[in-house]
């Protein structure tokens, strides 16, 4: 190591290596951090004077993991760079060497650095959205690798499960003979680095131990509001955590939980007609897309909100650039975590999310679910058509109603009651027509008369 310090105090400060003759010179010091970060890596030795003389340091017990500490604290996001102690010309030096980071730019306290020359000069914030645009591009969040994790906080109960779903789900044989650590890089679950195998940000999502211990903002908020707005009333709520697949599953349960389960009996069928008043499956193809193409770099959680005539479900980030809820195109955010949950079956096709759920809402009797974007968040909400739904169901069984009768029905069952005048009012007709209307939907079974006279209303038969 002496040897290789010795040569860069020969060949003096470059575009990658750095003099400073104190430690107490901590701004320089974590500001050439970042230009480093944000370019090539570099070395950056302490105790060695400008002009390459040897000043040494003074170094206590825990000077070394103080400065450590100090860059960690003060580089966003945090640096954890090598740093050695060795003797030059019997004094101690600090050498300091950074890698170029995945993930850039990296700040130094409230402003990120660039290498120019033997230099560090001040990143503009336009260049900062370019470096920005260009990282997105070139490494996704989930295929960089979780610097603080280790092989050890990988759950192998769960890789297990996951072989076995993968098998069950999409034929692939579980590998007779491999070692978790190339079974894991295979999957693109971890990456070589230094000599050591460690787990990506995919790797720690789906298979760890505790994955918001490393990456807090995974973690995935559901509650349940009493009414229709944003209050503090909260009827139930869960902070679901562990990984993606676990938060779906806990997600799933919450929401059956607690949209409710409409029923209605007809005398014409003598059969109870029991239905969610929203699609599960849809609403279930919603939380995994904002899981697995949600922006991981942004600190907010993602959120599932239940209204009384709504479901939103948030997550931060943005579509992809080039595609849209009108034209839905296959670019992941997440590709590893998209092919992981691909492959136990929790999503069927590439692409085909925003389609399904169209779908399933049309085939339901509930309106499509809409999208609401903007530069920091998607917003998808589905909105409830109460027990209209039930409508499409009863049809099922042979009863045909015509449209004045579908929009009556509607009102009733939303309402509890319908009179002659109310009927006449929704339909614009005369009251020959809704009587005659009205006597149908009682010889379907579907409605009983109450009162008499003026008095006279119709409510549903449950």
């Amino acid at each position: 190591m002496s040897n290789e310090v010795e040569e860069l105090i020969i060949t003096g400060e470059s575009q990658n290596t750095e003099f400073k003759d104190s430690i107490s010179l901590k701004r320089e010091i974590g500001e050439t951090v970042s230009a480093f970060s944000n370019a090539h890596g570099g070395t950056i030795l302490i105790g060695v004077s400008d002009f390459g003389d040897v000043t040494g340091v003074e170094v206590g017990k825990r000077t070394l993991e103080e400065l450590a500490n100090y860059l960690k604290i003060n580089t966003d996001p945090p640096i954890y760079p090598e740093i050695n102690l060795c003797q030059i010309c019997d004094k101690d030096i600090i050498e300091v060497k950074i890698k170029e980071n995945d993930e850039k730019p990296v700040f130094f306290k409230t402003h990120a650095f660039k290498r120019v020359g033997r230099t560090n000069q001040r990143i503009s914030t336009s260049e900062i959205r370019k470096l920005a645009r260009e990282e997105r591009k070139r490494l996704c969040f989930d295929e960089r690798i979780c610097e603080e994790a280790s092989l050890d906080d990988i759950d192998e109960e769960k890789v297990k499960w996951y072989l076995e779903k993968r098998e069950e789900i999409r034929r692939v044989k579980k590998p007779k003979e491999m070692d978790l650590e190339t079974l894991l890089v295979n999957i693109r679950a971890a990456k070589e680095t230094d000599g050591k195998i460690k787990p990506t940000n995919a790797g720690i999502l789906f298979f760890g131990r505790n994955p918001q211990r490393f990456i807090l903002q995974s973690q995935l908020r559901l509650a349940r509001f009493a009414g229709k707005t944003l209050t503090r009333d909260f009827l139930d709520r869960l902070d679901s955590s562990g990984t993606l697949w676990e938060m779906i599953e806990q997600a799933d349960d919450f929401i059956r939980k607690n949209i409710r389960l409409l029923g209605f009996r007809t005398e014409f069928t003598f059969k109870r007609i029991d239905k969610f008043e929203y699609p599960t499956k849809a609403i279930r193809e919603g939380v995994i897309n904002a899981l697995v193409h949600r922006d991981y770099l942004e600190p907010a959680d993602t959120r599932v909100l239940i209204f009384d005539d709504r479901i939103e479900i948030v997550n931060p980030g943005k579509f992809p650039e080039g595609t849209t809820p009108e034209n839905p195109r296959h670019i992941p955010v997440n590709p590893v975590l998209c092919q992981l949950i691909y492959d136990v079956g929790f999503i069927e096709k590439y692409g085909t999310g925003i389609y399904m759920m169209m779908e399933i809402c049309g085939q339901y009797g509930t309106p499509e679910p809409k999208y609401e974007l903007s530069e920091r968040e998607t917003e998808l909400t589905f909105r409830s058509s109460g027990k209209a739904i039930i409508i499409s169901e009863i049809e099922k069984t042979g009863v045909k109603l015509n449209d004045r009768q579908k929009k009556a029905f509607k009102h009733i069952l939303g309402e509890g009651r319908i009179s002659t005048k109310d009927y006449c009012d929704l339909n614009n007709v005369v009251p020959n027509t809704a009587y005659r209307d009205l006597n149908e939907m009682m010889q379907m079974g579907l409605i009983r008369r109450v009162d008499k006279g003026r008095s006279t209303h119709y409510i549903p038969i449950e």
